[in-house]
């Protein structure tokens, strides 16, 4: 189930009839292209998709001089009843979206110590920035013209990004300190050398961790 889906549907549910490229612009403005992956320029696509589907209705088609041609989007009812089944999902369940990263900090012990604080540390300023950005919209005049809800969920983003790099200059902190990347149940012994070698097929002897 794809949230850009629900959220076009929603929006020509609250905004008909209404251009797929209000659509576009109201998304945009709600970033919904950062917290919700929703790409620029898939929507035209889900738009003509969801009518060709039954969701939508194309109720017309103008065009002004030679700009490109404006189409006109109703929902239908079997395009309401797919909203709220999708709207109630993702309300009730709780979908955890991949993170690259997690990916990549599962490999910690690969990376020079060094390396790893320096990579934590930046990715802390990274995300600060972000929420630095976001905490501009929310206090923005920009913000008062649209619906209260969007200005709660930036401040959630907000405090995710908060606590993101708190963790990240944390974790840094304990492997600047020296904290084992051992398994609590191995010792430097022979269970120890072997953990190493599978992680740094290049080690050759004792390290750090």
């Amino acid at each position: 189930m794809s949230p850009t889906r629900m959220m076009i549907l929603g929006l020509v549910s609250w905004l008909q009839p209404v251009h797929g490229y209000d659509v576009r612009r109201e998304l945009l403005s709600w970033g919904a292209d950062k917290w919700a992956n929703v790409q620029p320029g898939s929507i035209y696509h889900a738009l003509r998709k969801m009518s060709e589907e039954g969701l939508l209705r194309e109720v017309a088609t103008e065009q002004v001089g030679a700009r490109p041609a404006r189409t006109t989007y109703e929902i239908t009812d079997k395009g309401r009843d797919a909203f709220e089944g999708m709207l109630r999902d993702l309300w009730w369940g709780l979908h955890q979206p991949p993170d690259p990263f997690l990916a990549a900090f599962s490999f910690l012990p690969a990376l020079p110590r060094e390396e790893a604080v320096a990579a934590l540390r930046n990715r802390a300023r990274l995300i600060t920035a972000g929420v630095a950005s976001v905490q501009a919209s929310v206090d923005s005049f920009w913000i008062k013209s649209k619906p209260v809800n969007v200005a709660w969920m930036m401040e959630l983003w907000v405090v995710r990004g908060e606590a993101e790099a708190a963790w990240c200059d944390r974790i840094a902190d304990r492997i600047e300190g020296g904290a084992s990347y051992l398994p609590a149940e191995l010792s430097r012994g022979e269970g120890w050398q072997q953990w190493k070698a599978r992680i740094d097929p290049e080690w050759t002897g004792p390290a750090d961790t």
